[in-house]
């Protein structure tokens, strides 16, 4: 039995250790210092060790780490350098959802000469989506441009976001706030955030996007001196964004975060009912030719064990959860810090966590052309 220390029981950390316990495979421990989520999740998932610390106290998650193999970080960004600290002096692995730029960059100094890996972004944006660019991308003999377009979207929008809650509410203000990270023209810069609106449609649906923070993982890095132009934009319903940019710039909300997540918690409801959209497109030259190729998915919410879960919580949950299957079974480096393009796509797809991304064994959407479109 695989043992694993989770550290987080909200909405992502509950599905998380629903489908390593139901895997048969994982002994789950979950820390967190909220009573009230520690007793929900003891009436759904009773399999689970609960343990009630602060995991921000380095001495008492020691205790909890000192026979683990690793452990699984689904709180909030701001909680990613010190948890993977207490990894490192454990020699536990370390796995965590962050989108937080400076987190990473953080734990990737920790990762040199650490005895255990070390394996942040590892949930839909940043995280499945490097995977599935990187896969494309890699078989360019010269790249140009590498698009990649994620939303989490309601299926049934009724208010003026044309959005509901359906993850952190934190890493949402974050993202939304945060200098976005691009390749333009071959050189790396910096982007604001909210910009660069774009219009494109998809199965006949119209959608916009536009730069957020963290989403490219370490795909700059990866892909520096390789590609043209390289960007990570959010996907939402047309008109999302300039509601957004006055709530946070006009009326200056954006500077006040702690009752803007307040504002947002008590007025826009959660819902289950959702729909992730993923969109990847490549574009080089292969054999002479300029080619295009496009990965494109939409993954719909779903019961899992008996309990509906949405389609944000399944393939954030699958996708670390796959991470570290596919780390434990000896198919990722070790030690030192591992980037999400270090997973193999068709390794992660056939991982059984992974295959959360494959509904009833329905291929994804790929195209392969010889002509270059912009999504505009």
């Amino acid at each position: 039995m695989r043992q694993v220390t989770l550290v987080g029981a909200g909405k992502i950390g509950e599905v998380i250790a629903d489908l390593l316990i139901a895997s048969g495979d994982y002994a789950v421990t979950v820390v967190d210092r909220d009573a009230q989520r520690l007793a929900r999740l003891a009436q759904v998932l009773p399999a689970a060790n609960l343990c009630q610390i602060d995991a921000g106290d380095a001495t008492q998650l020691a205790t909890v780490l000192s026979d683990q193999q690793a452990l699984i970080n689904a709180c909030p960004f701001d909680l990613s350098a010190p948890l993977a600290e207490a990894a490192v002096a454990a020699r536990v692995h370390y796995f965590d959802l962050t989108e937080d730029v400076g987190s990473a960059r953080a734990i990737r100094a920790l990762a040199d000469g650490a005895a255990c890996a070390l394996v942040p972004q590892c949930g839909l944006a940043p995280g499945f989506i490097s995977i599935a660019a990187y896969d494309l991308a890699r078989s360019f003999d010269e790249l140009h441009d590498v698009h990649m377009r994620v939303g989490a979207l309601p299926k049934f929008p009724s208010n003026g976001l044309k959005y509901n809650l359906t993850w952190s509410t934190d890493g949402l203000i974050n993202e939304y706030l945060n200098p976005c990270e691009a390749i333009v023209g071959g050189m790396l810069k910096e982007m604001p955030a909210l910009e660069e609106l774009e219009h494109f449609s998809l199965d006949g649906d119209d959608y916009e996007a536009f730069n957020t923070s963290g989403g490219l993982g370490t795909l700059c890095d990866t892909l520096q001196g390789r590609v043209r132009n390289l960007n990570y934009r959010t996907v939402r319903y047309v008109g999302h964004r300039d509601v957004m940019k006055l709530l946070l710039h006009d009326l200056r909300l954006g500077e006040r975060r702690a009752l803007l997540k307040e504002i947002f918690e008590s007025s826009i409801p959660v819902t289950l009912q959702d729909v992730v959209l993923v969109f990847v497109n490549v574009s080089g030259l292969k054999d002479g030719l300029l080619m295009q190729e496009t990965y494109a998915r939409k993954i719909y919410n779903r019961v899992i064990g008996g309990r509906q879960r949405s389609a944000i919580q399944v393939t954030t949950a699958s996708a670390i959860c796959a991470a570290l299957d596919l780390l434990l079974d000896g198919r990722l480096p070790q030690q030192g810090f591992v980037r999400q393009e270090d997973i193999p796509l068709d390794a992660f797809l056939d991982n059984r966590f992974g295959r959360h991304y494959v509904i009833d064994g329905e291929e994804p959407h790929t195209v392969a052309s010889g002509g270059l479109r912009q999504m505009r």
